[in-house]
């Protein structure tokens, strides 16, 4: 998918920070996304996941609607979710589009009050997330995207079972998974909630 298929906003400011073109990952992935298909992406560091992320949930929400959150994506850590949360604030001006960020070092029941408020796009860590869900402090009904950012995080702390628990809890949903392998535990996922995804390897 070339940029001319993405949202004005979008395309602006990634001109503004010298990305005219998609680089080859981004070639491969982003049309996927923006037609809906859930992906287990395995490429190395610097392939352009992140800001693949980044464009492909910013283009398909493209501006605030209603108040439960339509994007979730889990991170590793409070550093990895606030850098994150900087990048789409790069990307997404010129739109509405709201991003709120869920990790342990925060106050539980500020975070619950604020997403009370609404959201679009939520970056969590995964045992965060599930104590706020569990507490009914977030509608995850609307969810349209769940994806997990650098997924090596999974497989320490239990974090793969806590993110296994949430497309229990959902009803259909993109899912996309970016990580630098592919890991075989991945294979569950793949047969339940993922059984028709693409596994798309980069080199």
């Amino acid at each position: 998918m070339s940029f001319k298929k993405i949202i004005e906003p979008l395309k602006e400011n990634l001109k503004r920070n010298g990305i005219t073109e998609p680089n080859a990952l981004q070639t491969e992935i982003l049309s996927k996304i923006k037609g809906g298909k859930s992906m287990f992406v395995i490429a190395p560091k610097n392939a352009g996941k992140t800001t693949s992320i980044v464009i492909s949930v910013i283009n398909k929400l493209k501006d605030e609607f209603e108040d439960a959150p339509r994007a979730l994506i889990f991170v590793k850590d409070k550093e990895a979710c606030l850098k994150l949360a900087e990048i789409f604030n790069t990307y997404k001006r010129g739109t509405n589009l709201r991003v709120y960020c869920a990790y342990e070092e925060h106050n539980m029941e500020l975070q619950r009050e604020e997403l009370y408020l609404g959201t679009d796009i939520v970056i969590a860590t995964p045992k965060r997330l599930n104590k706020i869900f569990y507490l009914n402090g977030i509608n995850l009904n609307k969810l349209q995207m769940c994806i997990v950012e650098d997924a090596e995080f999974l497989f320490r702390n239990n974090n793969l079972a806590e993110v296994t628990r949430t497309p229990e809890s959902i009803g259909r949903c993109q899912y996309l998974v970016f990580s630098d392998k592919y890991d075989d535990r991945f294979d569950r996922w793949q047969d339940s909630f993922m059984h028709l995804a693409d596994v798309i390897e980069f080199e």
